[in-house]
């Protein structure tokens, strides 16, 4: 594995700020199934009237890509990580890249309609359907969307009414990694980090982001039933209240809240840090820097992310934009992907590319592990879960709260 694998990590992948004006679904309850956005009892919203590709042409000789760093390499970071030149040199497309840090920074870049396709992340992809930046997707015109895993396919984040706005890219999952020097017996449950932190106070580290509030939520709706909690991006204002109190009861035992992988890595291998939240690629690094620590996934399930390649509604490219989602599906170049940046793969035939036990190590394809997933969404006032009678806290809502809980 290599130390770039980590591109988006180094950024922090600090999530966008409301949603407004238009609601979301987050998932089933347990986080799997193939629900979609769009019914009025899953405080759905309706899709603008964007029309969709029917058929393809001549490819125009460009593209602008707008993307997670890692997302679209071309060998000027490492000259063997280069999936951009292959597919210039088989399209004729000439690829612009253009990085962004945070979700709300692709939502901000895509609204200027200078950007043909996008990699956006599951707390972005429902705002630039509403707000009518990109496209429906006509997945018939992509070959390799066949080989994209089923259950990446038609989720709350990337279609509305059963219709895809984009191609599954890569997934991952929050985990809990834990010293297994220091942290005796092993845990299995978050409860080692919420209710049980201060067993091991001033060394527990927390992922900094108001995001995290859903981390708690997690654990609220499986340990705190009569909270009624069905979706951890769904919150009202109760329920947001009585996350926040165990994330201010949590903050008198984390020792450090991390963005930056690097960090993390190093409070671990210091001891500074034995327990909490981790992701996958972190804890590969960590080990293979000599740290004495495991991860995994445990028995509440966690949140986690999924990305989408989708197309801009107004681009000038799209036979280049097509292809582009094609390729970057294909099983060379997703594997490719998937192995520099750290995640999951989409395409199950990528794992066929990828270096042993990588796809075992992120439990690509297991539809079981993948269903204990939530993915981020962004919370709106209305309630992601259907409720029709309270009025759900904003993203808003919850950065203010972190505010708060952080001091």
């Amino acid at each position: 594995m290599r130390r770039s694998t980590m591109a988006r990590v180094a950024t922090g992948a600090v999530l966008a700020l409301a949603l407004v004006g238009c609601g979301t679904s987050s998932g089933d309850d347990d986080g799997g199934g193939s629900g979609t956005a769009g019914s009025e009892e899953q405080g759905g919203f309706t899709a603008p009237d964007i029309p969709m590709a029917e058929s393809l042409g001549d490819n125009e000789g460009s593209l602008s890509v707008l993307a997670w760093p890692g997302y679209a390499e071309d060998g000027s970071t490492d000259k063997s990580v280069d999936w951009v030149t292959p597919f210039e040199e088989e399209t004729g497309c000439q690829v612009e890249v253009k990085y962004f840090g945070t979700s709300d920074e692709a939502v901000s870049l895509m609204k200027t309609g200078q950007y043909d396709v996008v990699s956006a992340s599951g707390d972005a992809s429902l705002r630039l359907i509403a707000g009518g930046d990109v496209a429906p997707v006509n997945t018939d015109l992509i070959d390799n969307y066949a080989d994209v895993w089923p259950f990446l396919k038609d989720r709350d984040w990337n279609s509305v009414d059963g219709q895809m706005y984009g191609v599954p890219h890569g997934y991952g999952a929050n985990l809990l990694m834990y010293n297994t020097d220091e942290v005796d017996p092993a845990p299995t449950s978050w409860s080692s980090v919420f209710d049980d932190a201060g067993t091991y106070s001033g060394k527990v580290t927390s992922y900094d982001s108001p995001i995290y509030i859903a981390d708690a939520a997690l654990y609220l709706m499986n340990t705190q039933p009569d909270l009624g909690i069905e979706d951890p991006y769904a919150l009202d204002a109760d329920q947001l209240a009585a996350a926040v109190d165990l994330l201010k009861a949590q903050r008198e035992h984390v020792g450090e809240y991390w963005s930056d992988y690097l960090k993390e890595t190093q409070a671990f291998k210091t001891g500074d840090s034995v327990i909490g939240t981790t992701w996958q690629v972190i804890a590969n690094l960590a080990q293979s820097e000599g740290a004495t620590v495991e991860a995994f996934l445990p028995d509440e399930g966690s949140t986690g992310w999924s990305d989408t390649w989708m197309v801009g509604s107004k681009t000038e490219h799209p036979n280049c934009a097509y292809a582009w989602m094609n390729h970057i599906v294909s099983p060379e170049a997703n594997a490719a992907v998937a192995e520099w940046f750290g995640e999951a793969p989409a395409n199950q035939k990528a794992c066929d590319l990828t270096s042993d036990g990588f796809c075992e190590s992120y439990h690509a394809g297991d539809e079981a592990y993948a269903e204990k997933i939530h993915y981020w969404t962004t919370p709106i006032e209305q309630c992601l879960d259907g409720r029709t009678d309270v009025q759900c806290t904003t993203y808003q809502d919850w950065t203010q709260a972190w505010t708060e809980i952080k001091g």
